[in-house]
């Protein structure tokens, strides 16, 4: 038996993953402690892990922008994403830091694993000796930078050609000088309240760990010539099955009819208006079924619904996936994943938080399309749909992600590098 201290920022899509991990690495017998928000802590118990809290500003709720985002209103465009980054990721980081001390100190674990946005992790990678070996989780795309690659959030596919390297180096010049210059001073001044020094440019940080585990298949990401030698690709974690009973409408699915599922996941659903009430309209007169997932909010919050829709506030995506034909989403990172592992098309409408880079690596693999758009029009989406199921292309390359997926067994894979990494 080993120890193992996990930490994640309180997200849901970063928790969500951290505690699969955690719950495997639990019923393989290891003492295992998680240190996250507090709104987690019945779920940490309830895998059987050691819930540990954060303090201070690194507490917050990720269902509640309105508190924890007090001012996101005031800014528009690259000035919100940067305010976004700052608020959320980088001022938590000395009472991230405090708690993680904290936490290594009184456990002694034998390895760390956290979310690859947790910042409060990078003080400690600083420590030459006397630290445990240090591992972070990509629940998100790869963030790390490359000859190849423009500037990470402008969802630019990769170079083509020695013009486009060029035009991405002097991008990504502008992008570390001067459009993210106010976040990484920031960092700067985050880190140094912890008595750090700066480790890089904020934004690029995965190399830096002992290992770096990017969940999802490689196929799905960019080919990086000059990728980092700690990061590893180790596919998709598994979808857990659901307690929660059926709804009462699920014997209405009929494998005759294509099924379209549409979410926009559990956080960014205070607007159906944005993605599933066009999603409803643009297919209300097909001969299909629309699926959707309320993402725990009450289906009567949706509206009406047209003749061929059915929904739910939960929907087991064990059971539904492999009935679905395309998946409709804003561009949530492991719901995106979990539809191509099953090898389904996905349209994705998404514009806010790393969703654009979702989006744009969903069109590059051909798997599906990306609607450029957080809040596309009725007929952009139904004219993808429609594509989606009638162009076998689209298909074809999702069935391809999901034989790449299928060649890994992400939870045992996390678990060994867990196991047998040591610090650099």
């Amino acid at each position: 038996m080993v120890t193992v201290l996990l930490a994640s920022n309180p997200i849901h899509g970063h928790v969500g993953p951290i505690l699969q991990v955690a719950a495997h690495l639990v019923r393989a017998g290891h003492r295992v402690a998680v240190l996250t928000g507090t709104r987690f802590r019945e779920r940490v118990a309830s895998i059987g892990a050691e819930f540990r809290a954060l303090g201070g500003v690194a507490d917050y709720d990720d269902r509640r922008p309105d508190l924890y985002l007090p001012e996101r209103e005031k800014y528009r465009g690259l000035k919100q994403a940067q305010y976004d980054i700052r608020t959320i990721f980088i001022e938590p980081i000395p009472d991230q830091y405090a708690a993680l001390s904290e936490a290594i100190d009184s456990l002694r674990p034998d390895a760390v694993l956290v979310d690859g946005a947790f910042g409060g992790i990078l003080p400690v990678l600083e420590r030459d000796a006397d630290r445990p070996p240090i591992l972070a989780l990509g629940v998100t795309p790869l963030s790390q930078s490359s000859r190849d690659l423009g500037p990470y959030g402008m969802a630019l596919p990769p170079a083509r050609n020695a013009a486009d390297r060029t035009r991405y180096a002097v991008l990504n010049v502008v992008a570390r000088r001067l459009v993210f210059r106010p976040t990484q001073r920031a960092a700067v001044r985050a880190l140094a309240r912890c008595g750090a020094g700066p480790r890089g440019f904020v934004m690029d940080l995965s190399g830096q760990f002992d290992r770096f585990l990017q969940t999802g298949p490689a196929s799905l990401e960019y080919p990086r010539p000059d990728l980092a030698a700690t990061t590893r690709f180790v596919g998709v974690l598994p979808q857990a099955g659901s307690g929660a009973p059926l709804p009462p409408w699920w014997d209405d699915l009929d494998a005759t009819r294509p099924i379209v599922h549409v979410t926009q996941g559990t956080i960014d659903n205070h607007d159906f208006g944005r993605l599933v009430r066009p999603t409803l309209a643009a297919l209300a007169d097909r001969d299909l079924t629309v699926v959707v997932s309320a993402g725990g909010r009450e289906v009567d919050d949706l509206g009406p619904l047209p003749a061929n829709a059915r929904a739910a506030s939960y929907l087991p995506y064990d059971l539904l996936l492999p009935r679905t034909d395309v998946f409709v989403t804003n561009g949530g990172y492991g719901g995106v994943q979990a539809a191509l592992a099953a090898g389904i098309p996905v349209v994705v409408a998404g514009d806010t938080e790393d969703k654009p880079e979702v989006a744009a690596r969903v069109a590059w693999t051909g798997a599906g399309i990306d609607l450029r758009s957080g809040t596309p029009g009725a007929a952009a989406i139904a004219k993808a749909v429609d594509a989606t199921l009638s162009d076998p292309s689209y298909r074809s390359a999702a069935h391809r992600l999901a034989a790449d997926a299928a060649r890994h067994d992400a939870l045992a894979e996390i678990a060994h590098h867990l196991l047998t990494t040591r610090p650099r």
